[in-house]
């Protein structure tokens, strides 16, 4: 038995972005595009209407911004994942969204891979950031954890590998990308993961909005 489509809600207040992020999708026939919106109200009625899996919204839509429309969704929703698709690259944006309960966040200035790697992360109940965005994050962190507790510092190596996890890599592909073994790559996120007190990707991206990684 074939698995269900995964449904997609598109809202961006420009026609002609929510046109290319729908024909770009288009192209898995495992995904549905099920409603689109220009604006905050509008998403949510169509949410109402659709009871998409995925949200994929803009911070600045109009009426209720991505920020609102994310904290009404997973009120109604709490099984939505929110992906935020956005120009704005702010840590105080960042955090914010987390907090509300979204799970990605993509740049529109980022390659179109990282549009269909957050959608096929979400679908799999996954967290997913841009490289950029990541490293955002994981400055912040690591910032606030140094600063405020007793949370060691990690290496550069370590801060390396917990930035490609951060991204959806797994070890093999990152001992590619490192030119290093899969052995040496789980030795090095052990010890990241440990220093950070932390088990998974998805707990330090919960651990760091808990602890105010941008200071305010």
């Amino acid at each position: 038995m074939s698995k269900p489509l995964t449904r997609i809600l598109i809202a961006d207040d420009h026609q002609a972005l929510r046109q290319g992020v729908r024909t770009f999708l288009k192209t898995q026939d495992r995904w549905q595009i099920v409603a689109e919106a220009s604006d905050g109200h509008d998403a949510l009625k169509a949410a109402r209407d659709t009871q998409p899996d995925i949200a994929i919204l803009d911070y600045s839509l109009p009426l209720m911004n991505g920020l609102e429309l994310t904290r009404a969704l997973k009120q109604e929703f709490p099984r939505i994942e929110i992906l935020i698709y956005t120009m704005h690259d702010r840590e105080d944006l960042l955090v914010e969204v987390l907090r509300a309960g979204a799970r990605g966040y993509v740049l529109k200035s980022d390659s179109g891979q990282h549009l269909q790697s957050a959608v096929e992360a979400l679908s799999l109940r996954k967290p997913y950031f841009s490289a950029a965005i990541s490293e955002t994050l994981l400055d912040h962190y690591v910032k606030s954890s140094v600063a405020g507790s007793n949370v060691a510092t990690l290496t550069p190596r370590e801060r390396e590998i917990v930035q490609l996890i951060a991204e959806g890599k797994i070890n093999k592909q990152i001992a590619h990308l490192l030119d290093i073994s899969v052995k040496t790559v789980g030795t090095h996120r052990a010890a990241a993961m440990h220093k950070l007190k932390l088990g998974t990707t998805a707990e330090l991206v919960r651990y760091a909005v808990r602890n105010n990684i941008v200071e305010p």
